[in-house]
């Protein structure tokens, strides 16, 4: 089926496996936080069909489509991974599996690990064996990223880690990460910094959870204390982790910007306002911003799929992805402002589940790069304004 190169043939039989072998629990579209699977040593399954729908797509290579086989991908060139992504799409269901491994360690790997870290490390990712968290921001340095001071010293058969991390998302139930740490304190701050693979079950390794207003914890402080890492975890070349880590910027931003689409995080606005009013939103003003807010999700899934064109070709997004994570962020704000409106005092019912996806929107506008760096990125790199 995946060798099938004709895309209407590819269209038939892929439809034909989605529809024999997605369980029917996961044909809800259910793609939120609450209800991913994000797999992991210590991951629980939601359910037997959330099992039984990862182990199935996963043996295919279909959590990871375009990745290659021999790391754990299906090898689907664009087209074809357009359709899957389609057909996915037409019966609702979930995505079999979704990690910060598949949206952002993966692709830096397959462009900077060498051979043997990608057989180590990107089939398990692709099977959901283990869970990764992305250690970037620290107390001193959030925006200005290139500021980190987490010190990795050469130990001649090891590297020692000792510093902080903060804002680092499920690492208290993350199995490793991935980190920029400072290997060179006399370089310039951009040229001594390298990429870093650890063990978060390494001794010296803890972290704290951070209670937010909406009560839940997903962001952590992340500590290490003399941890002993192993010389061949570092990804690229020493004191030249920079080159990954923008690299990784890029495919972050973009997975934040289908935010605003509908793909990522949750379901389309017209799908959510037409389960809540199936007659009809009667509210004429509510009723044409959401027809702007989806007019808008269009257009960026349109520029979205361009972008990932051009990429095939060796382009890649580059600065444009500063661009696609502003309008990603801003749209996905919007789109959870008129769910609340639409609902009016309900959504308020912190019960009614509307509120927390609502709240979470507004850290958008800051991971990944403030809606204020992105725009700045965007005047200087993309309009090449002075």
């Amino acid at each position: 089926m995946l060798d099938i190169t004709d895309p209407n043939a590819f269209r038939s039989a892929i439809r034909m496996w989605l529809d024999d072998n997605c369980p029917v629990e996961m044909r809800d579209g259910q793609n939120t936080p609450d209800h991913i699977c994000w797999g992991g040593k210590n991951w629980a399954y939601e359910s037997d069909a959330q099992q039984i729908w990862l182990e199935r797509a996963s043996a295919l290579g279909l959590t990871v489509p375009t990745w290659p086989r021999e790391y754990g991908g299906a090898g689907l060139e664009r087209t074809r991974e357009k359709i899957y992504r389609e057909e996915l799409a037409r019966i609702n269901a979930r995505l079999p599996l979704q990690s910060f491994g598949i949206w952002m360690l993966g692709p830096a790997l397959l462009n900077f690990g060498t051979h043997e870290q990608k057989e180590t490390y990107l089939p398990p990712i692709a099977r959901g064996e283990i869970r990764w968290c992305q250690g970037y921001s620290e107390p001193g340095a959030g925006s200005d990223l290139a500021s980190v001071q987490t010190k990795c010293e050469d130990m001649g058969d090891h590297w020692l880690v000792n510093g902080q991390k903060i804002w680092t998302s499920y690492a208290d139930k993350a199995d490793a990460i991935f980190a920029l740490v400072r290997t060179d304190k006399d370089a310039p701050k951009h040229k001594g910094i390298s990429f870093l693979l650890i063990d978060m079950a390494a001794k010296g390794v803890s972290t704290k959870p951070i209670r937010l207003i909406s009560g839940s914890s997903p962001f952590c402080e992340t500590f290490f204390d003399d941890v002993k890492v192993p010389k061949g975890h570092v990804v690229g070349d020493v004191n030249r982790g920079w080159d990954v880590a923008k690299y990784l910027l890029t495919h972050e931003r973009e997975m934040i910007s289908g935010g605003g689409t509908g793909v990522s995080g949750g379901r389309a606005l017209g799908a959510v306002i037409a389960d809540a009013y199936p007659d009809g939103l009667t509210d004429t003003s509510l009723r044409a911003q959401a027809m702007d807010a989806e007019i808008d999700a269009l257009a960026i899934s349109l520029t979205i799929d361009r972008y990932k064109d051009q990429s095939l070709t060796g382009q890649g997004t580059g600065h444009a992805s500063a661009m696609l994570k502003y309008m990603g962020t801003e749209l996905n704000k919007t789109r959870h402002e008129l769910i609340m409106s639409a609902n009016g005092s309900d959504a308020l019912d912190w019960d009614a589940g509307l509120a927390a996806p609502w709240l979470r929107t507004k850290a958008n506008s800051i991971e990944g790069g403030t809606s204020e760096v992105m725009l700045g990125i965007i005047a200087r790199r993309v309009l090449d304004l002075k």
